[in-house]
């Protein structure tokens, strides 16, 4: 068994969640299986290894909240910064604002005016990319402070919403989720 196939065998699968129609891939049981989790950040950081090899990044940014599960940890394994990007109103100090559309309405991103220096190179990560608007925002905040996005990762993608269309930079997901 691959480690792609390892990994989403531990994923929890919902059914109609969180609305009817909708089948919810439950990133949790990953964290709660320190093999499953040392695999996902192991698949990570090769990956990022392997494909930034002469350009690797000086930051990972997460994305709120579940980017802050596994971002500080690649971070720290890649001797890179890591920097979070929250909702609206959760950080002190001055902060770059991004407005951005989400599958069921608008909504805001923050960072910090000075967490990202200019030339940094910077790594999103986030559990899921589906319509591509919060991962994409992030990239804008990344440029507002003169940043470069190398690549966006994602543990799940749902393809058939095209989030991957509205993005700066390459993605990478290790599981495809099915329509």
């Amino acid at each position: 068994m691959s480690d792609i196939e390892y990994l989403k065998s531990q994923l929890g699968v919902h059914p109609d969640f969180p609305k009817k129609g909708v089948t919810f891939l439950d990133i949790f049981p990953l964290l709660r299986n320190p093999l499953a989790f040392e695999t996902l950040l192991t698949h990570l950081l090769h990956h990022i290894l392997t494909t930034h090899r002469d350009s690797p990044p000086d930051v990972i940014v997460g994305l709120d909240a579940r980017g802050f599960l596994f971002g500080p940890s690649l971070a720290l394994r890649l001797g890179a910064a890591f920097v979070p990007v929250r909702k609206g109103g959760k950080l002190p100090g001055e902060v770059q604002v991004v407005k951005y559309e989400k599958e069921y309405g608008a909504d805001v991103f923050e960072m910090q005016a000075d967490a990202i220096k200019p030339g940094q190179k910077c790594i999103v990560v986030d559990d899921l990319i589906a319509t591509g608007g919060s991962a994409a925002a992030a990239g804008e905040l990344i440029k507002k402070s003169g940043g470069i996005t190398l690549e966006y990762l994602f543990i799940v993608a749902i393809p058939f919403l095209g989030g991957e269309k509205k993005l700066d930079a390459p993605s990478y997901s290790l599981i495809q989720a099915e329509d």
